[in-house]
């Protein structure tokens, strides 16, 4: 198993393994590439967009979807993904980040935002006009767009996703099967306050690494600098380190979040004893590789 890291600083940090930007954010964010990095570029959620043309927002029977709108209960405000001018947009910033030297694009917030939307004008014409029903078109639609931007991503091609791994078609219009025939990876974000109980993340990254047919890497939240939150986030990497996840990425504010982490592994030693007694082989090599660095 390899590590690395998530970060919102284009910044390289020794000792991990993969290194994730993010260039584009829900905000409506622009960012310029983050050189020798993979590039995570979110695609429906733009805050920024909808206020200067509020009419792109997707809608609902329960209204626009906006973080505002209570009815709708959505963490971020989101893009009607047949949009074609806001689409057109996303993919001339895949282009752009694809001339520098990247490694590879994530592609984050592809998806329709619930199982209700989008039925603006536009959505419910081009619904009826294809002869699917509504789940088939949804997902139609999504996977279309995922197979545009892959056609301009010289490097690694992933998506991350709405950790749910059984309604993911029905409430977003991802078709696990269709996307894994494009993608390099599958990045599953398992974002937490801490994981001071952690069942549910053992439980929930087991469901997909069953159901995905490509590799997957894990997501787990790392801004936490005090000693207890750092201690079960490192021994429930520890616990997820007995399956077969092709890496578990850290979500770090910057490098000196990311080595904070580093630092806490290496000189405890009573982490170190309990990865012994409990044989969790995978994160001693990791723990290893750090002391030599560090």
């Amino acid at each position: 198993m390899e590590i690395g890291l998530v970060s919102y600083t284009p910044e390289i940090v020794k000792g991990y393994d993969y290194h994730v930007y993010y260039s584009k954010w829900v905000n409506g964010s622009i960012f310029p590439a983050g050189k020798e990095m993979q590039n995570d570029v979110t695609c429906f959620c733009d805050a920024k967009a909808i206020r200067e043309k509020p009419e792109i927002v997707a809608i609902s029977k329960y209204g626009p979807a906006l973080r505002k709108n209570r009815k709708a209960n959505l963490a971020f405000d989101y893009v009607c993904p047949t949009n074609q001018e806001y689409k057109n947009k996303v993919i001339d910033y895949i282009k752009k980040l694809n001339k520098e030297e990247i490694k590879g694009v994530t592609l984050n917030l592809y998806h329709f935002p619930e199982e209700e939307f989008c039925v603006c004008p536009r959505c419910v014409e081009l619904w009826q006009a294809s002869g699917l029903n509504w789940i088939d078109w949804r997902a139609d639609i999504i996977t279309k767009f995922i197979k545009e931007a892959k056609i301009n991503v010289k490097g690694t091609f992933a998506v991350e996703m709405f950790p749910d791994p059984i309604l993911a078609k029905e409430r977003f219009g991802i078709d696990f099967e269709s996307i894994a025939q494009l993608v390099d990876y599958f990045h599953v974000p398992l974002s937490a306050r801490d994981y001071t109980t952690n069942y549910w993340v053992n439980l929930i990254a087991r469901d997909f690494l069953k159901i995905l047919k490509k590799p997957v890497v894990l997501e787990l939240s790392a801004e936490m600098p005090n000693f207890e939150k750092m201690d079960v986030l490192l021994k429930t990497i520890a616990h997820l380190s007995k399956y077969d996840f092709k890496a578990i990425l850290l979500l770090t504010h910057d490098s000196k979040n990311a080595m904070q982490i580093i630092e806490f592994a290496v000189k405890n030693k009573d982490f170190r004893d309990w990865l012994i007694k409990f044989e969790f082989s995978e994160m001693l090599e990791i723990i290893d590789k750090w002391s030599s660095i560090y």
